[in-house]
């Protein structure tokens, strides 16, 4: 992978207010607000909490004391600036609930949208270099069919849109999400952004981990104690491998892995825009946002409570400009970076789904076919031994025979469901499992029922008849 470019994230803490990129007024309203939801802090706790140099808050609270909005009170008896906590009054808690009622979000500062476009630039995932030895160092050991190996790793070095498309249970969706190791570096993330004068959270505990497996980390710091007689703005932040003149910017959260997140039947069109929720009075960031810089698949398209066209055409000027437009809830509309590998995953095959206008915005349109008996005998193999079912040779053949007689195609699920059935009906049977012909049509017929008397899977006869995601046949 080409070495990622320096971006606002690599820059050094704001020790003004002027660095943050943030008005003085938004700030000292952040700080009211925290100071409102936590009560009584001392300044380094407020500047852990706001990812903030404390030099940048020492401004802010003067401001809100001359205000009559802030006041201060000594609680200790080291007799130095250590021992101040300031608290709202009267005053600052009626600001604070007004400024509450408009936007809720009281955490970390969040980073300019300017310098989150950036940073983003900086680590666009058109970086990423896949070859055929990391292909075959991260699908080691898993059965996939040779020709489609090749297709997917081309289709990361292109950092275009793909289309997987296959039979249900072919393997479609356990590919998609492993694609995500296939994504080397790690990336910074801001913990919310500033637009046009709201704050939208945009650090995701679940979808942004920490290399290593710790989510939601960030580098290590600690605030260092006043000396007896030092000025508040004399502190500062003391990060491991940082001294004062390069601390880093707690505002971003470093060595996070390249996202994948995944939607399924469940996802609308609303959810890919920015959500604003009356209630709470919180932003919600849409998934495909949160996942720049990485992977988002779409499973089951065609599946989804909306249309697979106005599902597509939501995507068309994302995929062929890398930019996509938001809009808040006061109306204001802006763009945003869309570095993102869109893998749609689909039972249909792609002209059923779409028209050409947006089929050639796909890079890749991917089969993956049914296995070959050489790969079912492997996928049978690992089934029986990671269920503790003894292989027998003899019986897989009658198997093959059975798929041959009944139509029904090889596909990369039925090994694991039919041993796990063998091994259910052993346990319940308090005996050993066995691989025989009894026990395998027993499974059978529990898992194909009257599948296996129509002459061919379902899923294969609407592929070749061309039903619509509505149950109606296609002109």
């Amino acid at each position: 992978m080409s070495e990622a470019m320096p971006g606002p994230a690599d820059a050094r803490a704001p020790r003004t207010v002027e660095d943050t990129g943030l008005s003085f007024l938004f700030l000292a309203e952040l700080v009211a607000k925290v100071l409102h939801q936590r009560g009584q802090l001392r300044l380094p706790e407020l500047a852990s909490h706001l990812k903030l140099n404390v030099g940048v808050i020492d401004p802010l609270i003067v401001f809100l004391r001359a205000e009559k909005l802030c006041e201060v009170v000594r609680v200790g008896n080291s007799g130095t600036d250590a021992d101040l906590s300031y608290l709202l009054t009267e005053a600052g808690r009626q600001r604070a609930a007004a400024a509450l009622g408009r936007n809720a979000y009281a955490g970390p500062a969040p980073v300019t949208l300017a310098a989150y476009t950036a940073q983003v630039q900086a680590q666009s995932v058109a970086g990423v270099h896949v070859t055929r030895a990391r292909m075959a160092t991260i699908f080691d050991g898993i059965v996939v069919n040779p020709r489609v190996l090749a297709q997917l790793g081309s289709a990361m070095n292109s950092g275009r849109a793909l289309f997987l498309h296959g039979l249900a249970g072919s393997g479609k969706t356990y590919l998609a999400e492993r694609l995500r190791n296939l994504l080397t570096g790690t990336i910074a993330v801001p913990h919310a952004v500033m637009v046009d004068g709201e704050v939208i959270p945009f650090f995701d505990s679940v979808q942004h981990q920490q290399e290593g497996g710790t989510a939601g980390s960030t580098v290590s710091s600690t605030i260092s104690s006043t000396t007896p007689g030092a000025t508040s703005g004399s502190m500062a932040f003391a990060s491991a491998g940082f001294d004062r003149g390069s601390a880093p910017d707690m505002r971003w959260v470093r060595g996070v892995r390249r996202p994948a997140a995944l939607a399924g039947g469940e996802l609308t069109l609303d959810m890919l825009d920015l959500r604003f929720d009356p209630n709470t009075r919180l932003y919600q960031a849409p998934p495909h946002l949160k996942s720049n810089n990485g992977i988002f698949i779409i499973d089951d398209l065609g599946r989804q409570r909306c249309s697979p066209e106005a599902l597509m055409n939501r995507w068309i000027v994302p995929m062929d400009r890398n930019v996509d437009y938001l809009t808040l809830h006061t109306g204001h509309t802006f763009q945003v970076p869309f570095d993102v590998i869109v893998v749609f995953s689909s039972n249909f095959v792609p002209h059923r789904l779409s028209d050409g206008a947006f089929l050639r915005r796909l890079g890749y349109k991917i089969e993956v076919p049914p296995a070959s008996e050489a790969e079912y005998e492997r996928l049978f193999r690992q089934a029986c031994a990671q269920a503790g079912v003894a292989f027998d040779a003899g019986v897989f053949a009658y198997l093959l025979a059975c798929h041959r007689e009944r139509g029904m195609p090889l596909l990369a699920c039925h090994p694991r469901d039919l041993v796990r059935q063998l091994r259910d009906l052993a346990r319940y049977e308090d005996r050993v499992p066995e691989l025989t012909r009894q026990t395998l049509d027993w499974a059978w017929d529990n898992y194909f029922a009257a599948d296996s008397q129509q002459g061919c899977a379902p899923e294969l006869d609407r592929r070749d008849r061309g039903t619509n995601v509505n149950g109606l046949e296609n002109d």
